[in-house]
């Protein structure tokens, strides 16, 4: 029978003594020997964290409920129930609403970037942004790049529906791409709201049920359904001044093939007014909280 041997305790020590710690100035001279990585831009560090936001759809993939089932159910729920009533026909009806409930649809959607807000604050993750040498608007910024290709999505699904029950853009591809382009502006700008709620409001419930409070008001008290011409003159003040509507009329407009100078340039503005205002407290709150 035979044992195996074992190194003692005295061969430890004498290898611990053996080890000599480098001097101070040799630290320094290595750590300097070496350029410092340059600080990543503004572009580049708000690009990651859009990729980051994308990453969690892969994840989760459920996330795309609200982007596919979603606006669907919103096309055919509206078009169906409405279309005969108020227009007469479907096929009539989808030339008016589609472009409208397309706007609905996605300005709607934009709340769930302030939910994701509030849950990455729960989780602790910000407190690692804080602390990166970073662009201070990026994570924020990047939330918002990300859900723009959501919203994409979301319109292409849209669109996609609209073509198949009946809808005929007058303007062509080039008036639909101009629409959705001027919606992904306007929803971008947008957007900063929900962040603000996000960063201000303690739990995600609080955060989706404020949201409610503000964009329930602000998409149905507007054009996408039927012509404010129709309503009291009380209505009609705050419709035709309500931000959605003039998102609406701009691009039910681009995708009948018109050019609605003043539409597109409310629109724009309510954008800008939104992302300086709304921005601006945004980052206040998460340079403070």
């Amino acid at each position: 029978m035979t044992t195996a041997t074992t190194g003692t305790g005295t061969d430890k020590d004498t290898a611990a003594l053996d080890f000599v710690a480098p001097k101070a100035d040799e630290l320094a001279a290595l750590l300097a020997g070496h350029e410092r990585p340059q600080r990543p831009g503004a572009l580049s560090a708000s690009l990651t964290f859009g990729w980051r936001a994308m990453l969690k759809i892969k994840h989760v993939p459920e996330q795309l409920f609200d982007v596919t089932a979603f606006p669907i159910m919103m096309v055919l729920m509206y078009t169906y129930l409405f279309g005969g009533a108020l227009a007469g026909s479907v096929s009539e009806y989808i030339q008016f609403l589609l472009p409208g409930i397309l706007v609905m649809s996605v300005v709607m959607i934009t709340m769930y970037t302030g939910v994701s807000v509030n849950n990455d604050i729960d989780k602790g993750v910000f407190d690692r942004f804080r602390t990166l040498p970073i662009w201070r608007p990026a994570p924020m910024v990047g939330y918002l790049l990300g859900d723009v290709v959501r919203y994409v999505i979301a319109s292409v699904v849209m669109l996609s529906v609209g073509l198949l029950i009946g809808y005929r853009p007058a303007g062509g591809a080039a008036g639909v791409l101009l629409g959705v382009a001027l919606l992904l502006v306007f929803s971008f700008g947008f957007s900063w709201i929900w962040t603000m709620f996000g960063l201000l409001l303690r739990s995600e419930k609080s955060v989706m049920g404020v949201s409610m409070m503000v964009i329930f008001p602000v998409t149905f008290l507007s054009n996408v359904f039927v012509d404010p011409s129709t309503m009291p003159g009380w209505l009609q003040a705050f419709v035709n001044n309500n931000p959605v509507t003039h998102v609406a009329t701009a691009v039910r407009e681009l995708m009948a093939g018109e050019w609605p100078t003043a539409e597109i340039a409310w629109s724009l503005g309510w954008s800008v007014l939104f992302a300086l205002v709304f921005g601006a407290v945004t980052m206040r709150l998460y340079n403070r909280k």
